[in-house]
C-alpha cells in the first residue's frame, strides 16, 4: 500500500527528530504508520502497546530494531518476576484479606452501616485505583465512592476510615515470597514505575495513547530528555476515564499531527462518524474509502449488536437466543454472572459483596434507589432486567453463550467493542438520548438536553465499528436532536499538518 500524505508527512516529521503526537481516527491505519515511521530509521526503539494481542501482532509488522511490549511486560522484566510466588498464589475472599488487615467488623456512616465485607472491598479497590494513578502514597481521593454514600462528608468519613487499611495493604504487597493480599500485574507495575525508571532506547511509540492509565504516563513521559516521544491515539475515543484512564494527547509537548483517511468504510459511514466527531468536538474528521462501499440502513441478521451496557448486553443475549441464534458475549460472561448472583442473594434477602450493590440490604431497597434516587439511575435497567426475566433466565443464557469462532452473533459493549469491527453491526435500544432540558420549543414541547462529550465520544467509537453496513438503531435519535449537524454537514478535516493548526481548526469547525 502506499502510504498517504499525512503518513508520509508523520513520517517526515518522526525522522527530522521531533516529539509527535499523531491523532489517528478510527481505521486510518494507525499500526502501519507507525511501522512505516520505525522503516525510516537505523535508531533502535520500544513500541508500548495497549495489550499483549497488540504487541504481539506489531513484532510482526515492526522492524527487527523495535521492541514491542506492554508496560507491564516491561515491569515484569525490571520488576515483577521478583513476585512470581505471590502471582501465582491462589484466590480469596475479599473479607478473608480484609480480616487479615484488621478489618473485623462493620462501621456506621450516615445513616448506612457498612459491613466488613463491603469495607474489606473497598480497602483493595484503594489500592488498585492507586496503582493507576502517578501518586506517591495512598490517600482520601483513591478511596472509591460507594453506592448510598456518594455525599462528599460520608464519604470523607469512609476515606478516613479505610486509607490507614489501604495503606497496610500496599505495604503487604511489597514483600516478594507471601503475604495477605493477593499480588496481581497492576501491583508490579505500580512498583516499577515508583523507582523512576529510564528505559534505555533512541525512540519510544506509545500506542492507545487516549486511554493511558497516569502510572504509565509518567514512565513515558519521562523519558523525554533522552529518547524521541511518538504517542499515536484518537482522543475522540477516550472512553476510559471512569476507571482512571487519561487521554495524554491534549497538552503533549510535540508536533500534532492526523490520520483522517479511513481504510475500514466508506464516505457515507464517515459522514456518520463525523457527526459525533463534531459533537464531541474531536480535533479531526474522517475521510471514508470510495473502496468500501459501506452503507447505513436496517441490519437484521448482524454480524454484531453492539451495546451501551453490561445489562443492555445482556437483554441482547436473551432476546438472540429466543430466536434461536448462536451468540457470543465479547469478553465473556463473568461480569453479567456476577451481576445475577448478586441480585440472587439481594432477592433472597442476602447481603452481597459486589461492589456495586454491597450497600442495599434486599432487592426492595436496590429497586427504591433505582426508581428514585437520581445517583441510581443507571442500575433501573438491571432491575428491569432481574424483573422481567428473573436471575435463573439470565444465569441459564450466560451458561449457553458460545465462543466468537463458532457464533452467528457477538453481543458486546461498545466499550468492549473498541479496536474491533465487524461488516454488518447493529447499535441496540439501550443508547438513551439526553434527557429533557426545562426548555421548550415554539409548540411548547420540551427541547433535548446537551449531548454530554463522554457519550458521543462512546457512540463514535460504536458507529466506526462497521465496514459493510450499520444499522444505528438506539443511536437514530441523533437524527432529531437540534445540536447535532446533518451528515452533509460533517465535511472531512485536512488534518493537523505540522505549522498549520489555526487551518486546521477552521476546516475541522472548530
Amino acid at each position: 500500500m502506499n502510504p498517504t500524505d499525512e503518513q508520509t508527512a508523520a513520517a517526515d516529521t518522526f525522522r527530522d527528530g521531533d516529539h509527535l503526537a499523531l491523532q489517528a481516527g478510527a481505521g486510518t491505519g494507525k499500526t502501519t504508520t507507525l511501522a512505516l515511521l520505525a522503516q525510516t530509521t537505523s535508531r533502535r526503539g520500544r513500541y508500548l502497546a495497549y495489550n499483549r494481542a497488540i504487541a504481539q501482532d506489531a513484532a510482526r509488522r515492526f522492524p527487527p530494531t523495535v521492541t514491542c511490549k506492554t508496560a507491564h511486560a516491561m515491569a515484569y522484566a525490571a520488576v515483577g518476576h521478583r513476585y512470581t510466588r505471590r502471582l501465582g498464589a491462589p484466590r480469596r475472599p475479599a473479607w478473608q484479606t480484609g480480616h487479615a488487615l484488621g478489618l473485623t467488623k462493620p462501621v456506621r456512616i450516615g445513616n448506612r452501616e457498612i459491613s466488613q465485607r463491603a469495607l474489606a472491598n473497598a480497602a483493595l479497590r484503594t489500592v488498585a485505583r492507586f496503582c493507576h494513578t502517578a501518586d506517591t502514597a495512598i490517600a482520601r481521593p483513591h478511596v472509591p465512592r460507594l453506592r448510598g454514600l456518594e455525599d462528599n462528608v460520608l464519604h470523607t468519613q469512609l476515606a478516613d476510615h479505610i486509607v490507614p487499611f489501604a495503606r497496610k495493604a500496599w505495604m503487604d504487597l511489597q514483600h516478594f515470597d507471601d503475604g495477605a493480599v493477593r499480588f496481581d500485574h497492576d501491583h508490579y507495575l505500580k512498583i516499577w514505575a515508583l523507582t523512576q525508571p529510564k528505559i534505555e532506547t533512541d525512540f519510544l511509540l506509545l500506542d492507545e495513547a487516549q486511554d493511558t492509565n497516569p502510572v504509565v504516563e509518567q514512565v513515558f513521559l519521562a523519558q523525554r530528555d533522552h529518547a524521541q516521544l511518538v504517542m499515536v491515539g484518537d482522543s475522540a475515543q477516550a472512553i476510559y476515564h471512569w476507571r482512571g484512564a487519561k487521554d495524554v494527547m491534549t497538552g503533549f509537548d510535540g508536533t500534532a499531527m492526523a490520520l483522517s483517511q479511513s481504510f475500514r468504510f466508506g464516505p457515507s459511514l464517515a459522514q456518520e462518524a463525523n457527526r459525533w466527531l463534531a459533537i464531541a468536538k474531536a480535533p479531526i474528521r474522517l475521510s471514508g474509502s470510495d473502496a468500501v462501499p459501506t452503507e447505513l440502513g436496517p441490519v437484521n441478521r448482524p454480524n454484531a449488536v453492539l451495546c451501551r451496557t453490561n445489562v443492555g448486553a445482556m437483554t441482547q443475549v436473551i432476546r438472540l437466543m429466543t430466536e434461536r441464534r448462536c451468540v457470543a458475549l465479547a469478553g465473556g460472561g463473568d461480569s453479567l454472572r456476577a451481576l445475577a448472583l448478586a441480585a440472587q442473594d439481594l432477592k433472597e434477602g442476602r447481603r452481597t459483596s459486589h461492589p456495586e450493590l454491597v450497600l442495599f440490604a434486599t432487592w426492595g431497597d436496590l429497586q427504591d434507589y433505582a426508581s428514585h434516587d437520581p445517583s441510581g439511575r443507571d442500575l433501573q435497567s438491571l432491575v428491569d432486567l432481574v424483573d422481567t426475566h428473573g436471575t435463573d433466565a439470565i444465569l441459564s443464557a450466560v451458561s449457553r453463550l458460545v465462543p466468537e469462532s463458532g457464533a452467528e452473533v457477538t453481543v458486546s459493549t461498545a466499550h468492549k467493542a473498541k479496536g474491533r469491527e465487524w461488516a454488518r453491526v447493529k447499535i441496540a435500544g439501550d443508547f438513551l438520548p439526553p434527557k429533557d432540558s426545562d426548555q421548550k420549543d415554539a409548540a411548547g414541547n420540551p427541547l433535548p438536553g446537551p449531548i454530554d462529550d463522554a457519550e458521543a465520544r462512546l457512540a463514535y467509537v460504536a458507529v466506526t465499528r462497521t465496514r459493510m453496513r450499520l444499522d444505528l438503531g438506539g443511536l437514530s435519535w441523533i437524527n432529531n436532536h437540534p445540536d447535532a449537524p446533518t451528515p452533509a454537514a460533517a465535511i472531512p478535516c485536512l488534518g493537523l499538518q505540522a505549522g498549520s493548526e489555526e487551518a486546521a481548526a477552521i476546516s475541522c469547525g472548530r
